[in-house]
Formats: C-alpha cells, sequence, structure tokens
C-alpha cells in the first residue's frame, strides 16, 4: 500500500514537471533570444545560449524610444486601474446591499456584464466620435478611459458575489456602535473583500497593460505609443529578422506584469487570512 502511494507521488511529481516545463519554455526561450548575438540566430539555433548580449536591450532604449513607451503605458494603466476600481468598488457595494425599485437591480447587473462580454471594437466607432469631439485623439486619455470602460463591468460583476456573501451583522453591529457609512464601507467591508479586489486589480492591470487595439486607433504620433504598440512597429520590414530585438522588448514587457502580480498576492494573501469573522 505504501509502495503505491509512493508511486502515485512520484508520477504526479513527474507530471508537474512536465507541465511546468511547457508552461515556463516559451519565457526562457524569448529569455535566451534577447541575449543572443544576431549572428547566432541564423540557421540552426541551439537550445542554450553560446553568447551573451545587452546589445538589443540598448537598442531598444537608444534607438526605439521603448522607455517613452513604458512610461505611457505605465500612465495609462495605472490611471485606468485607480479609477475603474474607485467606481467599480463602490457601483458593486451599492448594487450588492441596496434595494431598487421595479426590479431593476437585476437587468442593470446583466447590462454590466453585456458591457463586458462584447468585444472592445464594438465601442471604438462611438467613442472615437466622441473623443474626437472633445479634442482628446492623439493623447493618452482616450485609452485610459477605454480601459476603464472594459474593467469597470468586470470588477463590479466579480465583486458582486463578494460583497453579497459577507455576513450583513457585522455591518449592523458597526452600526450599532457608532459606526458612519465611510467608516464601515472602509475600516469593515473593504478588509473582509481584500482578496477580491486584489485579484480583480491584477486582471484589470493585466489587461490595460496589454490594450492594443484602443491604442492603434486614437493615438497617432510615436510619442503616445504604449508598449504593446511599441513591440508591434518593431516586427516592420527592416527589423523582421532581428529577433533578438523584439524578444527583448517582450521580456521587458513582461517584467512589470510579473511585479505587480507578486505585489497583489501578497495582498491576496493578506486579505484571505484576516477576513475571518469572529464569533
Amino acid at each position: 500500500m505504501k509502495k503505491k502511494k509512493h508511486a502515485a507521488t512520484v508520477w504526479k511529481g513527474i507530471g508537474c514537471v512536465v507541465f511546468l516545463f511547457i508552461a515556463l519554455f516559451p519565457i526562457y526561450w524569448l529569455a535566451a533570444m534577447s541575449i543572443r548575438l544576431t549572428d547566432e540566430m541564423k540557421g540552426h539555433i541551439s537550445v542554450i545560449p553560446h553568447s551573451f548580449t545587452l546589445e538589443h536591450f540598448a537598442q531598444l532604449f537608444e534607438r526605439e524610444g521603448f522607455g517613452q513607451a513604458i512610461l505611457n503605458s505605465a500612465q495609462t494603466t495605472l490611471g485606468s486601474l485607480v479609477i475603474s476600481l474607485l467606481v467599480g468598488i463602490c457601483a458593486a457595494y451599492v448594487i450588492a446591499r441596496r434595494r431598487f425599485r421595479f426590479g431593476f437591480k437585476q437587468p442593470m447587473t446583466y447590462w454590466v456584464l453585456l458591457v463586458r462580454v462584447l468585444p472592445p471594437v464594438a465601442f471604438v466607432i462611438p467613442l472615437y466620435i466622441m473623443f474626437n469631439q472633445l479634442g482628446l485623439i492623439n493623447t493618452k486619455v482616450p485609452v485610459m478611459l477605454a480601459c476603464v470602460l472594459i474593467n469597470v463591468p468586470l470588477i463590479i460583476w466579480f465583486l458582486l458575489s463578494f460583497f453579497q456573501e459577507l455576513p450583513e451583522e457585522v455591518e449592523e453591529s458597526a452600526k450599532m456602535d457608532g459606526a458612519t457609512e465611510w467608516q464601515l464601507f472602509r475600516k469593515i467591508v473593504l478588509p473582509l473583500v481584500a482578496p477580491g479586489i486584489a485579484a480583480v486589480a491584477m486582471l484589470s492591470f493585466m489587461y490595460a497593460w496589454n490594450e492594443y487595439t484602443y491604442t492603434v486607433i486614437f493615438t497617432r504620433s510615436s510619442t503616445n505609443n504604449t508598449v504593446p504598440l511599441a513591440l508591434a512597429l518593431l516586427n516592420t520590414e527592416d527589423n523582421l529578422t532581428n529577433f533578438g530585438l523584439v524578444a527583448a522588448g517582450g521580456i521587458i514587457s513582461v517584467i512589470p506584469i510579473a511585479l505587480f502580480v507578486i505585489f497583489a498576492q501578497n495582498y491576496l494573501i493578506s486579505g484571505l487570512s484576516s477576513g475571518a469573522v469572529k464569533e
């Protein structure tokens, strides 16, 4: 019996290693391509690099203006994330805790979900007309607001279940102790739903950072390019064979997402451990 359990554990370990290798190998290959010399990537390419260079990374910032693209992506992503969380969290709490007349609550939640289900390109024409009339085309504001439009419904729909599952007795006891609505929301409710906020913040950050469609349509100058658009522009006729340059850009674009996920994951774990309700 012990031998069978040991064999099952070994096979599970082997399976985990295989799946981990499959998942991480593309990232390794991207990193390996970014540090190879261009001459080494002609013809047969070995799995292990035989050369090491940071020329591709230096070229990205010196010649391709990748630093400005990172700054633009950081501004649009963080700006849209803050606005989306403020609007989405408050809206989700109101929908979950307040009663609406004429049975308006359920249709409103499905309407919010419909906005998120529709493809982003469906909003391009009305958004372009609106931003063009406001004189915002060729700025970072339309891209940021478009990300807000896509992320707010996701945040509302995701957090609705978290707010609805909170015991109302906790809020009632806080009100009996003299807590105001703002104190109740900030000191009682938000810490209890911290895991959900951390999870939806990660999803919203990744979408906004990888946004490409709205950036192509709403920006016209290279000074407003974000990281996805800058990466796409690297793959031109001149740089089509420069795989090292494209790989280096891919590695740089992954780093902010990885750092944000690690940072948000700490809040996710702390929220899970601190959200218990004492009887």
